[in-house]
């Protein structure tokens, strides 16, 4: 009974570590999608800027009401949070004109990819943590 009793106790914390790294592998695949849509919202306002002065915003409220235009312009949905962090909230990256470039997590823990993320219009090199993946728009647009 006890031989049976250590057999399904190993079992379980199998399964539980499974099931753990299962749950830590898709909220880095949620960090990765997010990241990108905030990548794209951020690249939709800087490109409908009217004019020629093609500027990103100064908070990240201004991508779901964008007031620059007459009606209602929006570039997400909602402020997603950051799946891997605790807090939810993003670290912001800012331009030398205080502007809004990007967005990374403001974890400290180990990604489970190691190598090079390379996802439709995001490059992110190896990182130690996850809050060395800057979520930035290309500036040479």
């Amino acid at each position: 009974m006890l031989v049976m009793l250590a057999l399904a106790s190993v079992g379980l914390s199998v399964a539980a570590q499974s099931w753990a790294d299962a749950a830590r592998r898709d909220k880095e695949q949620q960090l990765l999608r997010i990241g990108a849509l905030y990548v794209q919202a951020l690249e939709r306002y800087r490109r409908s800027s009217p004019g020629t002065d093609k500027r990103l915003p100064l908070e990240l409220e201004e991508l779901l009401m964008d007031q620059r235009f007459v009606g209602t312009v929006r570039h997400l949905r909602r402020l997603y949070p950051d799946p891997v962090g605790s807090t939810g909230r993003w670290g912001v990256v800012r331009g030398e004109d205080g502007r809004i470039q990007g967005v990374h997590s403001l974890s400290e823990d180990e990604p489970l990819i190691e190598g090079s993320v390379r996802r439709p219009g995001l490059l992110l090199q190896p990182a130690r943590r996850y809050s060395d993946w800057k979520f930035v728009v290309d500036s040479e647009k």
